[in-house]
């Protein structure tokens, strides 16, 4: 029997292996900045905004990664179907500002399924039922004009998101300050440097809180760097 092959533009990839449950759920309390100061402070997405109207609520999932052509939505469905609860789908849009990609229909089957929430190269409508929580919600913008569903786009391949490349399968940290991707091999140590980071900028803390700042730290980092100080 002939094996039917996709069309041109569309490409589904099956679910990557669930990350280790232990390992995410350490991940839930480091601060997106500090996985990012980790990573050399050169990951993590720009221009996105917080949709989801609590500041507290946070992203902690695995990548379903999904790329689609501007303003159409139909493999971002096929994502949400294939997802596992606390899986975050992450949308390379190309930025397009034109239509909205995800609105309330599509959160109240995010919510149904349980999944993490959503990081969007792109924009979202319906804000007022993002606004109530629940599901956490990154995008460019908003606008009320709503998405086609003819393709192509394909999921579960590498694709860049605000400027952050994402492979599918990474863990996605996501809170008030943004949304970070860590690959999946680097998890492990990461988590470690991540303890190691928090415990230095307490010390720090309490410094610029018994002395109004560290003048020797910041005069040792000028001195390193030639400042006659």
């Amino acid at each position: 029997m002939k094996t039917r092959s996709w069309p041109p533009g569309f490409a589904v990839r099956p679910r990557p292996e669930s990350l280790p449950q232990a390992l995410v759920q350490q991940f839930r309390t480091v601060p997106s900045a500090h996985a990012a100061d980790c990573m050399g402070r050169l990951s993590g997405a720009i221009g996105l905004k917080a949709y989801h109207g609590d500041p507290t609520l946070t992203l902690c999932g695995m990548a379903i990664t999904v790329r689609v052509r501007p303003g159409d939505n139909l493999l971002i469905h096929k994502a949400m179907l294939m997802a596992q609860p606390g899986d975050v789908i992450v949308i390379d849009g190309a930025g397009d500002l034109t239509q909205a990609l995800v609105g309330g229909l599509m959160r109240t089957t995010a919510m149904a399924r349980q999944l993490g929430g959503f990081v969007i190269n792109g924009v979202i409508r319906d804000l007022n039922e993002w606004a109530e929580g629940g599901t956490a919600i990154y995008a460019l913008g908003h606008t009320p004009r709503g998405p086609s569903k003819t393709g192509p786009g394909e999921v579960n391949v590498p694709i860049c998101c605000a400027g952050m490349s994402v492979q599918p399968g990474d863990l996605i940290l996501g809170d008030a300050d943004g949304v970070v991707s860590i690959p999946r091999q680097r998890l492990s140590s990461l988590l470690d440097e991540t303890h190691q980071h928090a415990a230095r900028e307490e010390r720090i803390r309490q410094v610029n809180a018994a002395r109004g700042g560290d003048e020797e730290r910041i005069d040792d980092l000028l001195r390193a760097l030639g400042c006659p100080v």
